[in-house]
């Protein structure tokens, strides 16, 4: 089995260095990761500037682009065969609810699934200290099981981990996003000569504590497994709004 890890802190994390050990209890692991830290990317793609792709040792290269870059890159160019499972991670903090839309680590993963390939991406909970060691073992569980059974076409799997300084940890829940809001927040500050710039940043203000949900179930000590996918077409509003199809031509 051939397993490709890439993440979004950057190909120095030790994060990735954890994720990566996981990996090759089961395969050998290519490693695409981006040179410097990209949190926040989502699954952006670069297409105006030229990506260079620097080989760090056998099988792990360093690529100035974004995680969804190093997925496309690695997949299409740098590795010599197609892996058969794509790991994104483990990220330090967080990818909670709509946090999705936004992680470099979920745009990782999420290339590999529309490459169409299994894939997961997996983050750490923490409130002050980040052991990527004690993660390992949670990691190494889920991995062995979709080496063992597979997954459905379409569909990746976000899975966030808490680390004791969150809860006890009580085990594995199957989650759906759970609801989970920032403040509107923008950092105005001023520059040694004068200049205004701005850090967007705001704290997180209000979360979802339901059983079901990823928000809810990490804060109760379970490492939560989300199946998310790409598709994100709201088919159950497309009668309510029909109308648009009578709109007239004449402009």
């Amino acid at each position: 089995m051939r397993i490709f890890v890439t993440n979004d802190d950057g190909v120095l994390s030790p994060g990735l260095e954890s994720l990566a050990k996981v990996a090759q209890r089961y395969g050998e692991v290519y490693i695409v990761a981006p040179d410097i830290e990209r949190s926040g990317v989502s699954h952006a793609i670069t297409l105006t500037h030229p990506l260079r792709a620097q080989k760090i040792r056998k099988n792990m290269w360093a690529l100035t682009g974004t995680p969804t870059d190093c997925v496309f890159i690695g997949l299409n160019h740098l590795l010599p065969h197609r892996p058969d499972l794509v790991l994104s991670g483990i990220n330090r903090g967080p990818n909670l609810g709509a946090d999705v839309l936004y992680s470099g680590t979920v745009g990782g993963a999420m290339e590999g699934t529309m490459q169409k390939l299994p894939a997961v991406a997996f983050s750490l909970v923490s409130r002050k200290t980040y052991d990527f060691k004690w993660s390992e073992p949670i990691m190494d569980k889920i991995v062995r099981d979709v080496v063992e059974n597979g997954m459905p076409d379409g569909v990746m799997l976000n899975v966030n981990i808490p680390t004791p300084e969150i809860s006890e940890f009580k085990g594995f829940k199957l989650t759906r996003l759970g609801n989970r809001f920032y403040s509107n927040e923008v950092n105005v500050r001023t520059d040694p000569r004068g200049g205004e710039y701005l850090w967007i940043g705001g704290s997180s203000v209000t979360m979802e504590r339901t059983p079901e949900s990823d928000t809810g179930a990490v804060y109760e000590g379970y490492a939560s497994i989300t199946p998310v996918k790409p598709d994100m077409m709201a088919n159950e509003v497309m009668d309510q709004l029909a109308r648009f199809n009578s709109l007239s031509k004449d402009i």
